[in-house]
């Protein structure tokens, strides 16, 4: 078949997977077009995929589709320069640095309930995304990206949705070489952002001065030999800090408040969870360990909507994966979304129970049965980031608002580059 498994991935992915892993179990073989795709769902196999031998595996062809926006960055470089870029990375996301992010992420929260009133329905999916925009803009570039760089607002997602219908459409079989209008609109897109980003860089660079974001620490840091990011690689690296920075967790506090709002008792136990520690005060990096239920609903909504819900992989030599032969070149696919939901982990697996996570549970767990940040060596480098996030965004907007999904809207998932809400989803805000 021209179109292999493509066709049934395109009309109904995550079904696709589910009913693979029910029906043909650990390992399944399929076709993406003359690609041959090896999914493993068991944690072992991961974990011997990304951990024991992932010296052996690539990004591969799944990441490569991501190049043209996010060229070298993190998430898409590989070997040596990406260890090196890693390394050079990482002092941003020194646990100082982020816990210096709190308040710009209590003052943005803040601002957009400002805007809230109580009967209102607002698509919250479209508020997240805003607001973690704004967060990542500051946070990063030091800019606010409502006033100083709309641009960005409506490039990126721009760009997101034509990386998406390429993961699953006609593209995925065709050589990157081969013009198609969404590659075209792509394109566009990307001229859009780069002069932005590039010029930020610049002045940056010019002022010289440390203001305390993201962009101050990755132009400041050195390495061993003394050598800096150029400024592609800045661009490349920071392209790929606000792709991950505020999709991700936007689609996790979207999916938390869609669950909340319909599992009155675990919103309420949230609810008071934050009245008797917080007591109307915003929360900040000291609290986060003081709020084990806040973390639950947030483990929880990531066990059942993980925003990256597929990890792509490729070998790069022969290799055994627990008895199972891998040839060269073989890409490999690994779905938190379908692990996560195995009833083998997690009693009861389609509910919502974020008091599961109360008693140890990740603990006693195998080592990748629940992975929604991925795992190994490329572990996203933005977890803590985005934990200090969503913990303030959430408990903010929890100790003041009580989010009612509207209770005829069509609540489907989009599953491409993230797991997003097809057609967003909407709430009747009432104040608490």
């Amino acid at each position: 078949m021209l179109f292999g498994n493509l066709l049934d991935v395109g009309r109904d992915q995550l079904g696709f997977l589910l009913n693979c892993a029910r029906t043909y179990g650990d390992r399944v073989e399929l076709r993406f077009g003359r690609r041959r795709i090896v999914v493993f769902n068991h944690p072992a196999d991961v974990e011997e995929v990304l951990v024991t031998q992932q010296r052996n595996f690539i990004k591969g062809y799944f990441y490569r589709i991501l190049g043209p926006l996010l060229g070298n960055g993190l998430l898409t470089s590989e070997g040596e320069f990406w260890l090196r870029q890693r390394r050079l990375s990482q002092p941003a996301f020194h646990r100082e640095r982020i816990a210096a992010y709190a308040r710009t992420m209590r003052s943005y929260t803040q601002e957009l309930l400002g805007s809230w009133s109580d009967g209102m329905v607002r698509d919250v999916n479209d508020d997240m995304m805003q607001l973690t925009l704004r967060i990542v803009g500051k946070t990063l570039f030091d800019a606010d990206f409502q006033s100083e760089a709309t641009e960005v607002g409506q490039a990126l997602p721009a760009a997101l949705h034509e990386l998406s219908a390429q993961m699953i459409g006609p593209e995925f079989i065709l050589p990157s070489s081969i013009p198609t209008p969404s590659r075209a609109r792509l394109r566009r897109a990307i001229s859009r952002l780069d002069p932005l980003v590039l010029r930020m860089i610049a002045q940056r660079r010019a002022a010289g001065d440390d203001r305390g974001d993201l962009l101050s620490a990755l132009l400041r840091v050195r390495d061993a030999d003394g050598s800096r990011m150029t400024d592609r690689q800045l661009r490349d690296e920071a392209m790929t800090i606000v792709l991950a920075g505020h999709e991700t967790t936007a689609l996790a506090l979207t999916w938390a408040f869609y669950l909340l709002g319909r599992h009155p008792a675990a919103n309420n136990q949230l609810v008071a969870e934050l009245e008797s520690v917080l007591n109307g005060r915003a929360p900040g990096p000291e609290d986060m360990s003081q709020l084990p239920y806040t973390a639950s609903v947030l483990s929880e909504t990531m066990r059942l909507y993980p925003p990256i819900f597929g990890i792509g992989r490729e070998s790069v030599a022969d290799c055994e994966i627990n008895g199972f032969r891998l040839p060269a070149g073989t890409n490999v696919y690994l779905v938190p979304y379908v692990i996560q939901r195995n009833p083998r982990w997690f009693d009861d697996p389609l509910s919502f129970r974020p008091e599961r996570w109360l008693d140890g549970l990740e603990g006693r767990l195998p080592r990748f049965a629940y992975f929604p940040f991925g795992g190994g060596p490329r572990l996203c480098i933005g977890q803590p980031f985005a934990l200090l996030e969503s913990t303030i965004i959430l408990s903010s907007i929890m100790q003041q608002w009580h989010l009612r999904p509207i209770s005829d809207q069509p609540v489907e998932m989009a599953p491409a580059l993230t797991l997003r809400p097809k057609h967003g989803i909407r709430f009747q805000l009432e104040r608490q």
